[in-house]
């Protein structure tokens, strides 16, 4: 492990676990990367961002289509979520509140801009909540362009959306979403809810993966202000930006992946921008004071026992606070050893293993919901008694406890399992949205 940040900027580590040892011939090397960061948004330190750049932006985007009506009480709790975020803001962070229909618009503060949190604004902003009512449609991607023009219209260091939806985006294209999506990828990170059951857990998981947020569900619109309130201090403890992956690989080395497996599993391979010869950067959001892990695998050259090579280096990069220009925050290394040590070359990693586990739990489920959907009894059987083996196996009890209520477990250890006959609709939906939230590896 290195580290190359300075005092006064947050402070990142990058730990490597692999087993470097190959077999004569072999070529596939893992590792789990474990990125860290401390200082980053609690401890008031300088935010790492570019030159000039201020605090941080929030702009919360509220449905309030006609649905948002039945019953009234998503309405009432929509309002008192928002109310709870806006307290939770701290004083000098700028903020907006939109009201999403079919279309956009500005209830707080309006004219194009941001409000700068104090106690005067944050009762406005209170105040200006009771012009929130329901009527209309639903068009998330315009929820989202009137965001990016909000966020992009003060000089931040960390923008972030906040986005509540009780329905499905019927009134605009799956296509004019996935533009939106493609508009505001890497403008500004979003975290979305999904209240009550009417809505679709892909658009809602959709748009978090995309801007690199958090999907939940909150059936209940009672627990929508703790939900918000949670989110908003979350938001309020980033204090790092544009934070990229780098890898770096060697002549002849092949990138077969790069996820993030913890907190959640998050396939990033696709999201690659080329950063100079053999190098090419992953975006990762905003960081506070965490740590993340990232499944990295590489093919590399065959080669001969006694042979070693470095397959890949792994640095993490942000805008430097003073010039903006990028500079490595720390790295690490993945090795590749050529063994005739059998013991040695078949060992598999315990991380690498873990989150090689939790990746397939995370397929397992939505194969299996898929499959029970479809009316496919003995598919979702299978797929589902697989994900509770293995989330007994790793130790995932959250999401043992949401399997159980979609299926009788007869034998967690064997993954046998019978469909229940009746599964309530916020159960089936719990389970899929939070599919690919993690645990841990215990080292």
């Amino acid at each position: 492990m290195a580290n190359f940040s300075k005092s006064t900027v947050p402070q990142f580590s990058v730990d490597v676990y692999q087993n470097e040892f190959l077999p004569e011939g072999g070529r596939d090397v893992s590792a789990i990367v474990t990125v860290t960061a401390t200082g980053g948004g609690t401890t008031g330190q300088r935010l790492y961002g570019p030159a000039g750049a201020g605090a941080a932006g929030v702009v919360v985007m509220v449905d309030c289509s006609g649905s948002m009506d039945y019953p009234d009480t998503k309405m009432r709790g929509a309002r008192e979520a928002t109310a709870a975020a806006i307290d939770t803001l701290r004083d000098g962070t700028s903020f907006a509140v939109v009201a999403g229909t079919h279309r956009a618009t500005e209830v707080y503060p309006g004219n194009g801009r941001l409000a700068v949190a104090d106690a005067r604004t944050r009762a406005q902003a209170k105040e200006s909540l009771r012009g929130l009512t329901a009527g209309g449609g639903t068009a998330i991607g315009t929820w989202l362009r009137l965001a990016d023009r909000l966020l992009s219209s003060a000089d931040l260091t960390i923008r972030h959306g906040i986005l509540l939806t009780d329905g499905r985006n019927e009134h605009e294209s799956p296509e004019e979403l996935t533009a939106a999506l493609d508009s505001c990828a890497g403008r500004f990170t979003c975290d979305a809810r999904g209240v009550g059951t009417d809505w679709k857990v892909e658009e809602v998981t959709g748009i978090a993966s995309a801007l690199l947020g958090t999907a939940d569900i909150v059936a209940d619109p009672a627990a929508l202000a703790a939900d918000f309130t949670s989110m908003m201090e979350h938001a309020m403890g980033k204090g790092v930006a544009d934070v990229a992956l780098r890898l770096w690989t060697p002549v002849g080395v092949e990138i077969a992946f790069v996820k993030q497996v913890a907190p959640t599993v998050e396939d990033l391979t696709g999201r690659r921008t080329e950063a100079g010869p053999r190098a090419g950067d992953y975006p990762t959001g905003s960081w506070g004071d965490e740590s993340r892990d990232y499944h990295v695998t590489v093919r590399v050259p065959r080669a001969s026992v006694g042979q070693e090579m470095l397959a890949a280096r792994v640095s993490l990069i942000a805008p430097d606070p003073l010039d903006g220009e990028l500079r490595p925050l720390s790295q690490g290394l993945v090795r590749a050893v050529w063994t005739d040590d059998l013991a040695m070359s078949t060992s598999i990693n315990p991380q690498v293993a873990h989150y090689t586990g939790q990746a397939e739990l995370a397929d397992a489920i939505q194969q299996g919901l898929d499959a029970r959907k479809s009316g496919d009894h003995d598919g979702a059987t299978a797929k589902l008694g697989r994900a509770v083996q293995l989330a007994a196996a790793s130790g995932n009890a959250d999401t043992a406890k949401l399997l159980s209520k979609v299926v009788d477990v007869v034998d967690a250890a064997t993954g046998t399992v019978r469909l229940k006959a009746k599964v309530a609709e916020a159960d089936e939906m719990t389970l899929e949205t939070r599919s690919t939230k993690t645990v841990r590896v215990k080292r």
